[in-house]
Order: structure tokens, then C-alpha cells, then sequence
């Protein structure tokens, strides 16, 4: 074990005591340390109890105390061990389990009557120590239905494609920033909107355990309020996500397109949480106005607060995702490999990080390391080549073509009418067949600010749905790059 990483250990450990030091003392004498090297943080246990308590109200802290002063991307690594040698603190003598108040990263003084309030026992001296019944039973929070435990906001890569949705989670989780209520997160499939969700769903859970929070899919609230019409426990439904909620998160709302009867109870829903100041997050693959068959005052609601798109990631984003997933994988992978991975897949997260798990499995069942030759052998191997698929400078040459402009036209600084016309129209051809991020075709088109990539491309959208001339411009151009994907 490194003298480095034992003294950042001590220090994050020191941190994190002060916030609440009988209740870290009471589940710490559960733990051992065994090592801090390169990110990875060895803790034993001495039971599934304790790591899992540990694991939910504490580590959050240290990991981000550890990754803010030693710049490593953190992962632990637990095991099992009923006989601990060094337990990292001593048990009290008069041991009962204290529940941990919420811990916060940010500095300041232990607030002593809020220790005192929070413990389990009856009563809790200044000292710390506690005075209880050895027979108190102590309830565990419920774990949140359908959350994955990976989701956490410490493994979400964040870039200029995600960093306002990213920014808004976290505000919205209450680390910092202003709240908007409610947030409304889109971007197409695969790229990191459940993921922050349930991010800020474990993140609230640690700072403010007694928060109820439902996550729950469109899918599944339809499915749930049916039943309830069925089994005629449409009060319990009710009860449910209008009075025993402080956080509603709901994944995939486009689903409810077309349900009318359940559109019209999660109206009624949405009205109580938010006229209670209770937090709301919902996620599409859509923008809210572009919503089909949704009603009109809840797309109106879903503009309230703030509306954060997720877009795919650029090149170095999606050099970072892999590198992220490889260290939480454990995968031994080289800088050429992760550069060529990236390069490679460009339409998602999910198949970013499939791929690579797909790598790895396949070189581990052949007994061979993810070498640069054996991921392009690979690759080749198994990604479909769609015949029709364009390249940014075949559309841009097709767009040429069509609007009688040189190639030069639409990289130069011309802001002439019909240049910028075209130029936008390129931009959003390549926006929707390629799905190319913002960054990388700004840097296309004459290395443009991908804000002005972003205008161009919600231009030509609205201006598709209204003016039937601009609609036979898109129409034209996409038969002769093979049709509409």
C-alpha cells in the first residue's frame, strides 16, 4: 500500500468524521481499509449490512473528498469479512445504529442539534456518545425501484453536449445552482438521460435520506393507473403521486402520447406536486413542443421551469465515456484503442460503451489483450455498413449542388440569404442523418461556435413544419442521399 494514497485516505476519513462522528463511529467499526491505489478503494466489511449502509451514506462523500484532492476517478472494491483486523474506527461500548445525517461535501460546522435529533436512540449526549436500548430496531430508508446503481453523478462523463442537463440534475438534486421546477431533460436514445435522473435520485438520497422519491417510466404509470382503474384503488394511485411524493422522476413521458384519460391524471398530479413545491423531472427523446397527440397545457407545463437537451457527444466526450467505462469495467485499454473506439461509434453512449464491453468479452474468451489490430479486425467484423449512409462532405456537396453554391460557400463567412439558407440546411441534414454533436459540425462548417450550429438546425426544423417550400427543399435533397433513414 502507497504512503500516498493511506494519507488520503486518513484525510478524506478525517473529512467526512467531523460531519457526524457518532454515527460515523458506530458503522466504521464495521469497516476495514485495506488499500488506496491508482482510484481503486479496497474496503472490507463485516457484514452485507454494513457495506450497503456505508456504501449508500458515506463513500459518496469520501469518493468525491478523494477524487477532489487527488484528481483519480474513484472506484471501490468491497468484500465480505466477518473477522476484521483493523476496523477503521472503535465501537462504542454502548453500540446502537446511529443513522448518519445527510453529508455534504461542503465545509462547515457540525451542526450538534441536528446529530442529536437524527440518531436513533433516545437520546444523544454532546459528546457524541449514545444511550439506548440495544433492542431499538433502526428502519433503512426503502431502496428506490428501478434505479441502477452505476447511474451515479461521479460516472457521468459530462461535455458541452450534456453540461447544461448536467448542471441542471445537479441543481435540481440541491448540490448547488438555482432549482428549476420542473426540468424537463431530452436527446435521442442512449445518451445519458437515465442516467442522470437516477444520478439525482441517489444524490437526494444521501444528502436527504427522508425524501420520498418515486421513479417511475411513462410505461409504467400507464400500466399503474389501469390497474388502479381496474382494481378500483384509484385513491391509493392518487395518494401516491400527488401526496406521498417530495420527488417525482419520470422517464420516457412521449409515452403517454395519445393516452388521454392518463395524460389527464398526471395533469392532475403535476398540479399538486407543483403547487407543493415538490421537485419534478421528466425525460423525452423529444423537445416539448414537438411532443405528437400530447395536450397543449401539459406541454405548456413542461416549459415552466428548464428545458436541457442532451445531444451526442462530441470526439473527445466520447474518448472520456470509454476511458470511464473501461476503469469502472476494469478493462486494460490503450490510448490508440480508446481513440479508435471513439472515432468508430458516434451515434450513442449505449453503443459506445457496448462495444467495448463486447471488446473485452471476446479478447478475454480468446485469452488476447485489446490491442489497436485486434479492435479494427473486430470492429469491421461485426458493424453493419448501411449502403446509403452519407458522409458531412457528401451532404454539404449534395446541398451545393442542389442550391447551385460552390463547396467553398458554405464554409466561408458569406451571410448573404440563400448562402446562410443553405448552410443551415446542410446543417441539419448532417444533424439528422449523421447525428453528428454540435462541436463537430460547427468545426465542419468553417469552425463555427456549435451555438450557431444549434440555431440553424431548430431553424430549419420549425421552418420544415410550416413552409411547404423549405419542406420540398428537404424532401429533394434527402431522396438523393438515399432517402429519409
Amino acid at each position: 500500500m502507497s504512503e500516498e494514497g493511506k494519507r488520503a485516505w486518513t484525510q478524506a476519513v478525517g473529512f467526512t468524521r467531523d460531519r457526524s462522528p457518532a454515527s460515523f463511529d458506530q458503522w466504521f467499526s464495521g469497516v476495514q481499509f485495506d488499500s488506496f491505489t491508482d482510484g481503486v478503494l479496497s474496503l472490507r466489511a463485516r457484514d452485507e449490512f454494513v457495506r450497503q449502509w456505508v456504501d449508500d451514506y458515506f463513500l459518496p462523500t469520501i469518493g468525491d473528498w478523494l477524487e477532489g484532492h487527488t484528481g483519480l476517478s474513484v472506484q471501490v472494491r468491497w468484500s465480505i469479512d466477518v473477522a476484521l483486523e483493523r476496523p477503521v474506527a472503535d465501537r462504542p461500548s454502548s453500540f446502537a445504529p446511529v443513522r448518519p445525517r445527510a453529508i455534504s461535501v461542503r465545509p462547515g460546522p457540525p451542526d450538534v442539534a441536528s446529530l442529536a435529533s437524527l440518531a436513533s436512540p433516545p437520546s444523544v449526549r454532546i459528546d457524541g456518545s449514545a444511550q439506548a436500548s440495544p433492542h431499538r430496531v433502526f428502519a433503512v430508508p426503502p431502496p428506490i425501484e428501478g434505479l441502477n446503481a452505476k447511474n451515479t453523478f461521479a460516472n457521468f462523463v459530462v461535455g458541452p453536449s450534456n453540461q447544461l442537463a448536467h448542471a441542471a440534475s445537479m441543481a435540481a438534486a440541491g448540490v448547488g445552482g438555482r432549482r428549476h421546477n420542473p426540468l424537463f431533460i431530452y436527446g435521442g436514445t442512449g445518451l445519458g438521460k437515465t442516467h442522470l435522473i437516477h444520478a439525482l435520485a441517489y444524490r437526494v438520497r444521501e444528502e436527504r435520506p427522508d425524501t420520498r422519491i418515486v421513479y417511475i417510466s411513462a410505461e409504467r404509470f400507464v400500466n399503474e393507473f389501469v390497474q388502479a382503474l381496474t382494481d378500483q384503488k384509484m385513491h391509493e394511485f392518487r395518494g401516491r403521486y400527488r401526496e406521498k411524493c417530495d420527488l417525482l422522476l419520470v422517464d420516457d413521458i412521449h409515452f403517454l402520447a395519445g393516452k388521454t384519460q392518463t395524460q389527464e391524471e398526471f395533469f392532475h398530479a403535476f398540479n399538486a406536486l407543483h403547487q407543493g413545491g415538490k421537485q419534478i423531472v421528466v425525460t423525452s427523446d423529444k423537445y416539448p413542443q414537438q411532443l405528437d397527440k400530447m395536450e397543449e397545457r401539459l406541454v405548456s407545463r413542461f416549459q415552466w421551469g428548464l428545458v436541457a437537451d442532451i445531444q451526442a457527444p462530441e470526439l473527445e466526450t466520447r474518448v472520456a465515456i470509454v476511458r470511464k467505462k473501461a476503469q469502472l469495467e476494469h478493462i486494460e485499454l490503450s490510448d490508440d484503442v480508446c481513440l479508435f473506439i471513439a472515432q468508430s461509434v458516434r451515434s450513442n453512449v449505449r453503443e459506445l460503451e457496448g462495444t467495448l464491453i463486447r471488446l473485452a468479452a471476446k479478447a478475454s474468451l480468446l485469452g488476447r489483450p485489446i490491442e489497436i489490430e485486434f479492435t479494427r479486425a473486430e470492429m469491421a467484423a461485426t458493424t453493419t455498413v448501411r449502403p446509403n449512409e452519407a458522409s458531412v462532405e457528401d451532404i454539404q456537396r449534395a446541398v451545393c449542388h442542389h442550391f447551385k453554391l460552390r463547396s467553398t460557400d458554405l464554409l466561408s463567412k458569406d451571410r448573404h440569404k440563400s448562402v446562410a439558407f443553405a448552410r443551415h440546411v446542410a446543417m441539419y441534414l448532417c444533424k439528422q442523418r449523421l447525428k453528428c454533436s454540435f462541436p463537430e459540425l460547427g468545426r465542419a462548417f468553417g469552425n463555427r461556435d456549435h451555438t450557431t450550429v444549434i440555431s440553424a438546425v431548430r431553424k430549419v426544423e420549425a421552418l420544415r413544419s410550416r413552409d411547404p417550400d423549405v419542406r420540398a427543399h428537404l424532401e429533394a435533397l434527402e431522396r438523393k442521399l438515399g432517402g429519409v433513414e
